[in-house]
C-alpha cells in the first residue's frame, strides 16, 4: 500500500487537472515548475506531493487511452 493523500492534495490536484490537464506530462520533473506556476505553495513538500499525484493521474489516463 502507498501513502494516503490528504483532502487538500486531492482537491488541488483535481482542480489543476481539470483546468490545465493537457499541459501535464508523465514526467515528475517537468510537472513541478508547471504546478509552481499555477498554485502558490508555501512549501516545496506540498508542491512535490501534488506534482507526484498529478504525474500518477496523467500516467493512468495515458494507459487507458
Amino acid at each position: 500500500m502507498g501513502r494516503i493523500k490528504t483532502k487538500l492534495t486531492k482537491r488541488i490536484t483535481r482542480e489543476l487537472v481539470e483546468k490545465h490537464g493537457e499541459q501535464f506530462t508523465s514526467d515528475f520533473d517537468k510537472n513541478k515548475p508547471l504546478i509552481a506556476q499555477y498554485v502558490d505553495f508555501s512549501s516545496k513538500k506540498i508542491r512535490n506531493i501534488v506534482a507526484g499525484y498529478v504525474t500518477r493521474i496523467t500516467k493512468k489516463r495515458q494507459q487507458t487511452s
